[in-house]
């Protein structure tokens, strides 16, 4: 009876202990957070309940299992099952103590911040820190985990030996993902792109969603996604219509008559753009850049504040300018000859009739 009642004690004192402990610190966390609602670091610190309350049971079961006076053989096996678990729940901490603390940082500069251009870009910054810090913790989990076996610690030595060559045939292996790597730190602290810019790649445009340390994420107009390395953009050039700011400058081009009322067309523009909700006013124009010898080719330019806002407005722009020609002035829309060529019959007689005596005037010494 009392092998069954010792196990039994130590797990329900140790899950007792962990319930009291943690409901304590999340009501404590929970008081400071509705006292100072202006920090947001006490709300996201909330998310550490799980992982803490594991940590705190692992760690008072590793402590007490020997209590229990279980076997020799199972002692080990459960020591060493609870050390990895203390060690995994250890790191799940970590990783959502600093995500806290990271985006708590962020939360405060944005509360703050006026201008969208850099909150992307320390948007950007936090979202590849929190990833860099991830894969730190992650991989100093592992080793730890490794390294509790007695059969890895005998074989570290002479990994150590040899960790020159492994070294080198590691980066020669993963030199793309290396690669990949730097260039998304390149990228999240150079300002080269970040999320929720709007870029022009390999000819599709679209807006970036998201931005990891080996890929990037485009969404684009029609709802597809593009993933693409990072290194496609510390290594080929590309648009980008966010950097410094979103204001963009758009054309419409019109080939019409030669006939077409330009001074009545452009002022047709700036009623139309007077009235468009996109158009932020800074700047239009309408001027004839081209001609033909049947159209003329006239350039409509308007300003907007965003690459979506130029778009609906180039459309609408184009949809009323139209419109309104083919209504007032048909006469301006360009025209085409398709009649037929002339045959022999209608076209004027061009021979040459030889000239008759009338016709010659007369010469020295004749009568």
């Amino acid at each position: 009876m009392e092998d069954v009642l010792r196990p039994l004690a130590v797990v329900g004192g140790a899950l007792l202990v962990t319930l009291l402990v943690g409901w304590l610190a999340d009501r404590i966390v929970r008081g400071i957070a509705e006292r100072r609602p202006d920090d947001p670091l006490w709300g996201l610190l909330r998310r550490c309940r799980m992982p803490l309350r594991l940590v705190l049971c692992a760690a008072l079961l590793r402590g007490g299992y020997s209590s229990a006076e279980l076997g020799e053989k199972h002692e080990a096996v459960i020591g060493q099952g609870l050390t990895l678990v203390l060690i995994g729940a250890c790191a799940w901490l970590a990783v959502r103590l600093a995500t806290a603390v990271v985006e708590a940082g962020y939360a405060r500069y944005a509360a703050g911040a006026r201008d969208p251009a850099r909150m992307r870009r320390v948007r950007t910054q936090v979202t590849l820190i929190r990833r860099v810090v991830t894969a730190a913790v992650a991989v100093v989990a592992v080793a730890a985990m490794l390294l509790t076996f007695p059969a890895m610690r005998t074989v570290g030595t002479s990994l150590l030996a040899s960790a020159g060559l492994i070294g080198i045939v590691a980066g020669v292996a993963a030199q793309s993902t290396l690669g990949n790597l730097f260039a998304g730190l390149q990228i999240a602290f150079g300002d080269m792109v970040r999320i929720g810019d709007t870029v022009v790649v390999g000819g599709e445009w679209g807006t970036v969603e998201e931005i990891t340390l080996t890929y990037l994420v485009v969404a684009t107009w029609d709802e597809r996604r593009i993933t693409m390395p990072v290194s496609y953009f510390t290594s080929r050039p590309f648009e980008n219509w966010s950097r410094g700011n979103a204001r963009m400058t758009g054309t419409v081009f019109f080939h019409l008559d030669h006939a077409a009322p330009v001074d009545l067309l452009r002022e047709r523009l700036h009623q139309v753009l007077k009235a468009t909700l996109e158009w932020d006013g800074r700047a239009w124009s309408l001027v004839v850049t081209d001609t033909t010898p049947s159209t003329i080719q006239v350039r409509a330019l308007m300003t907007a504040q965003n690459s979506d806002d130029i778009w609906a407005l180039r459309c609408v722009v184009r949809e009323e300018l139209v419109s309104w020609l083919r209504r007032e002035h048909p006469y301006a829309l360009p025209r085409f000859n398709t009649a037929p060529a002339p045959g022999l019959e209608e076209a004027p007689d061009r021979r040459q009739t030889p000239p008759t005596s009338e016709d010659v005037a007369p010469g020295p010494g004749t009568a």
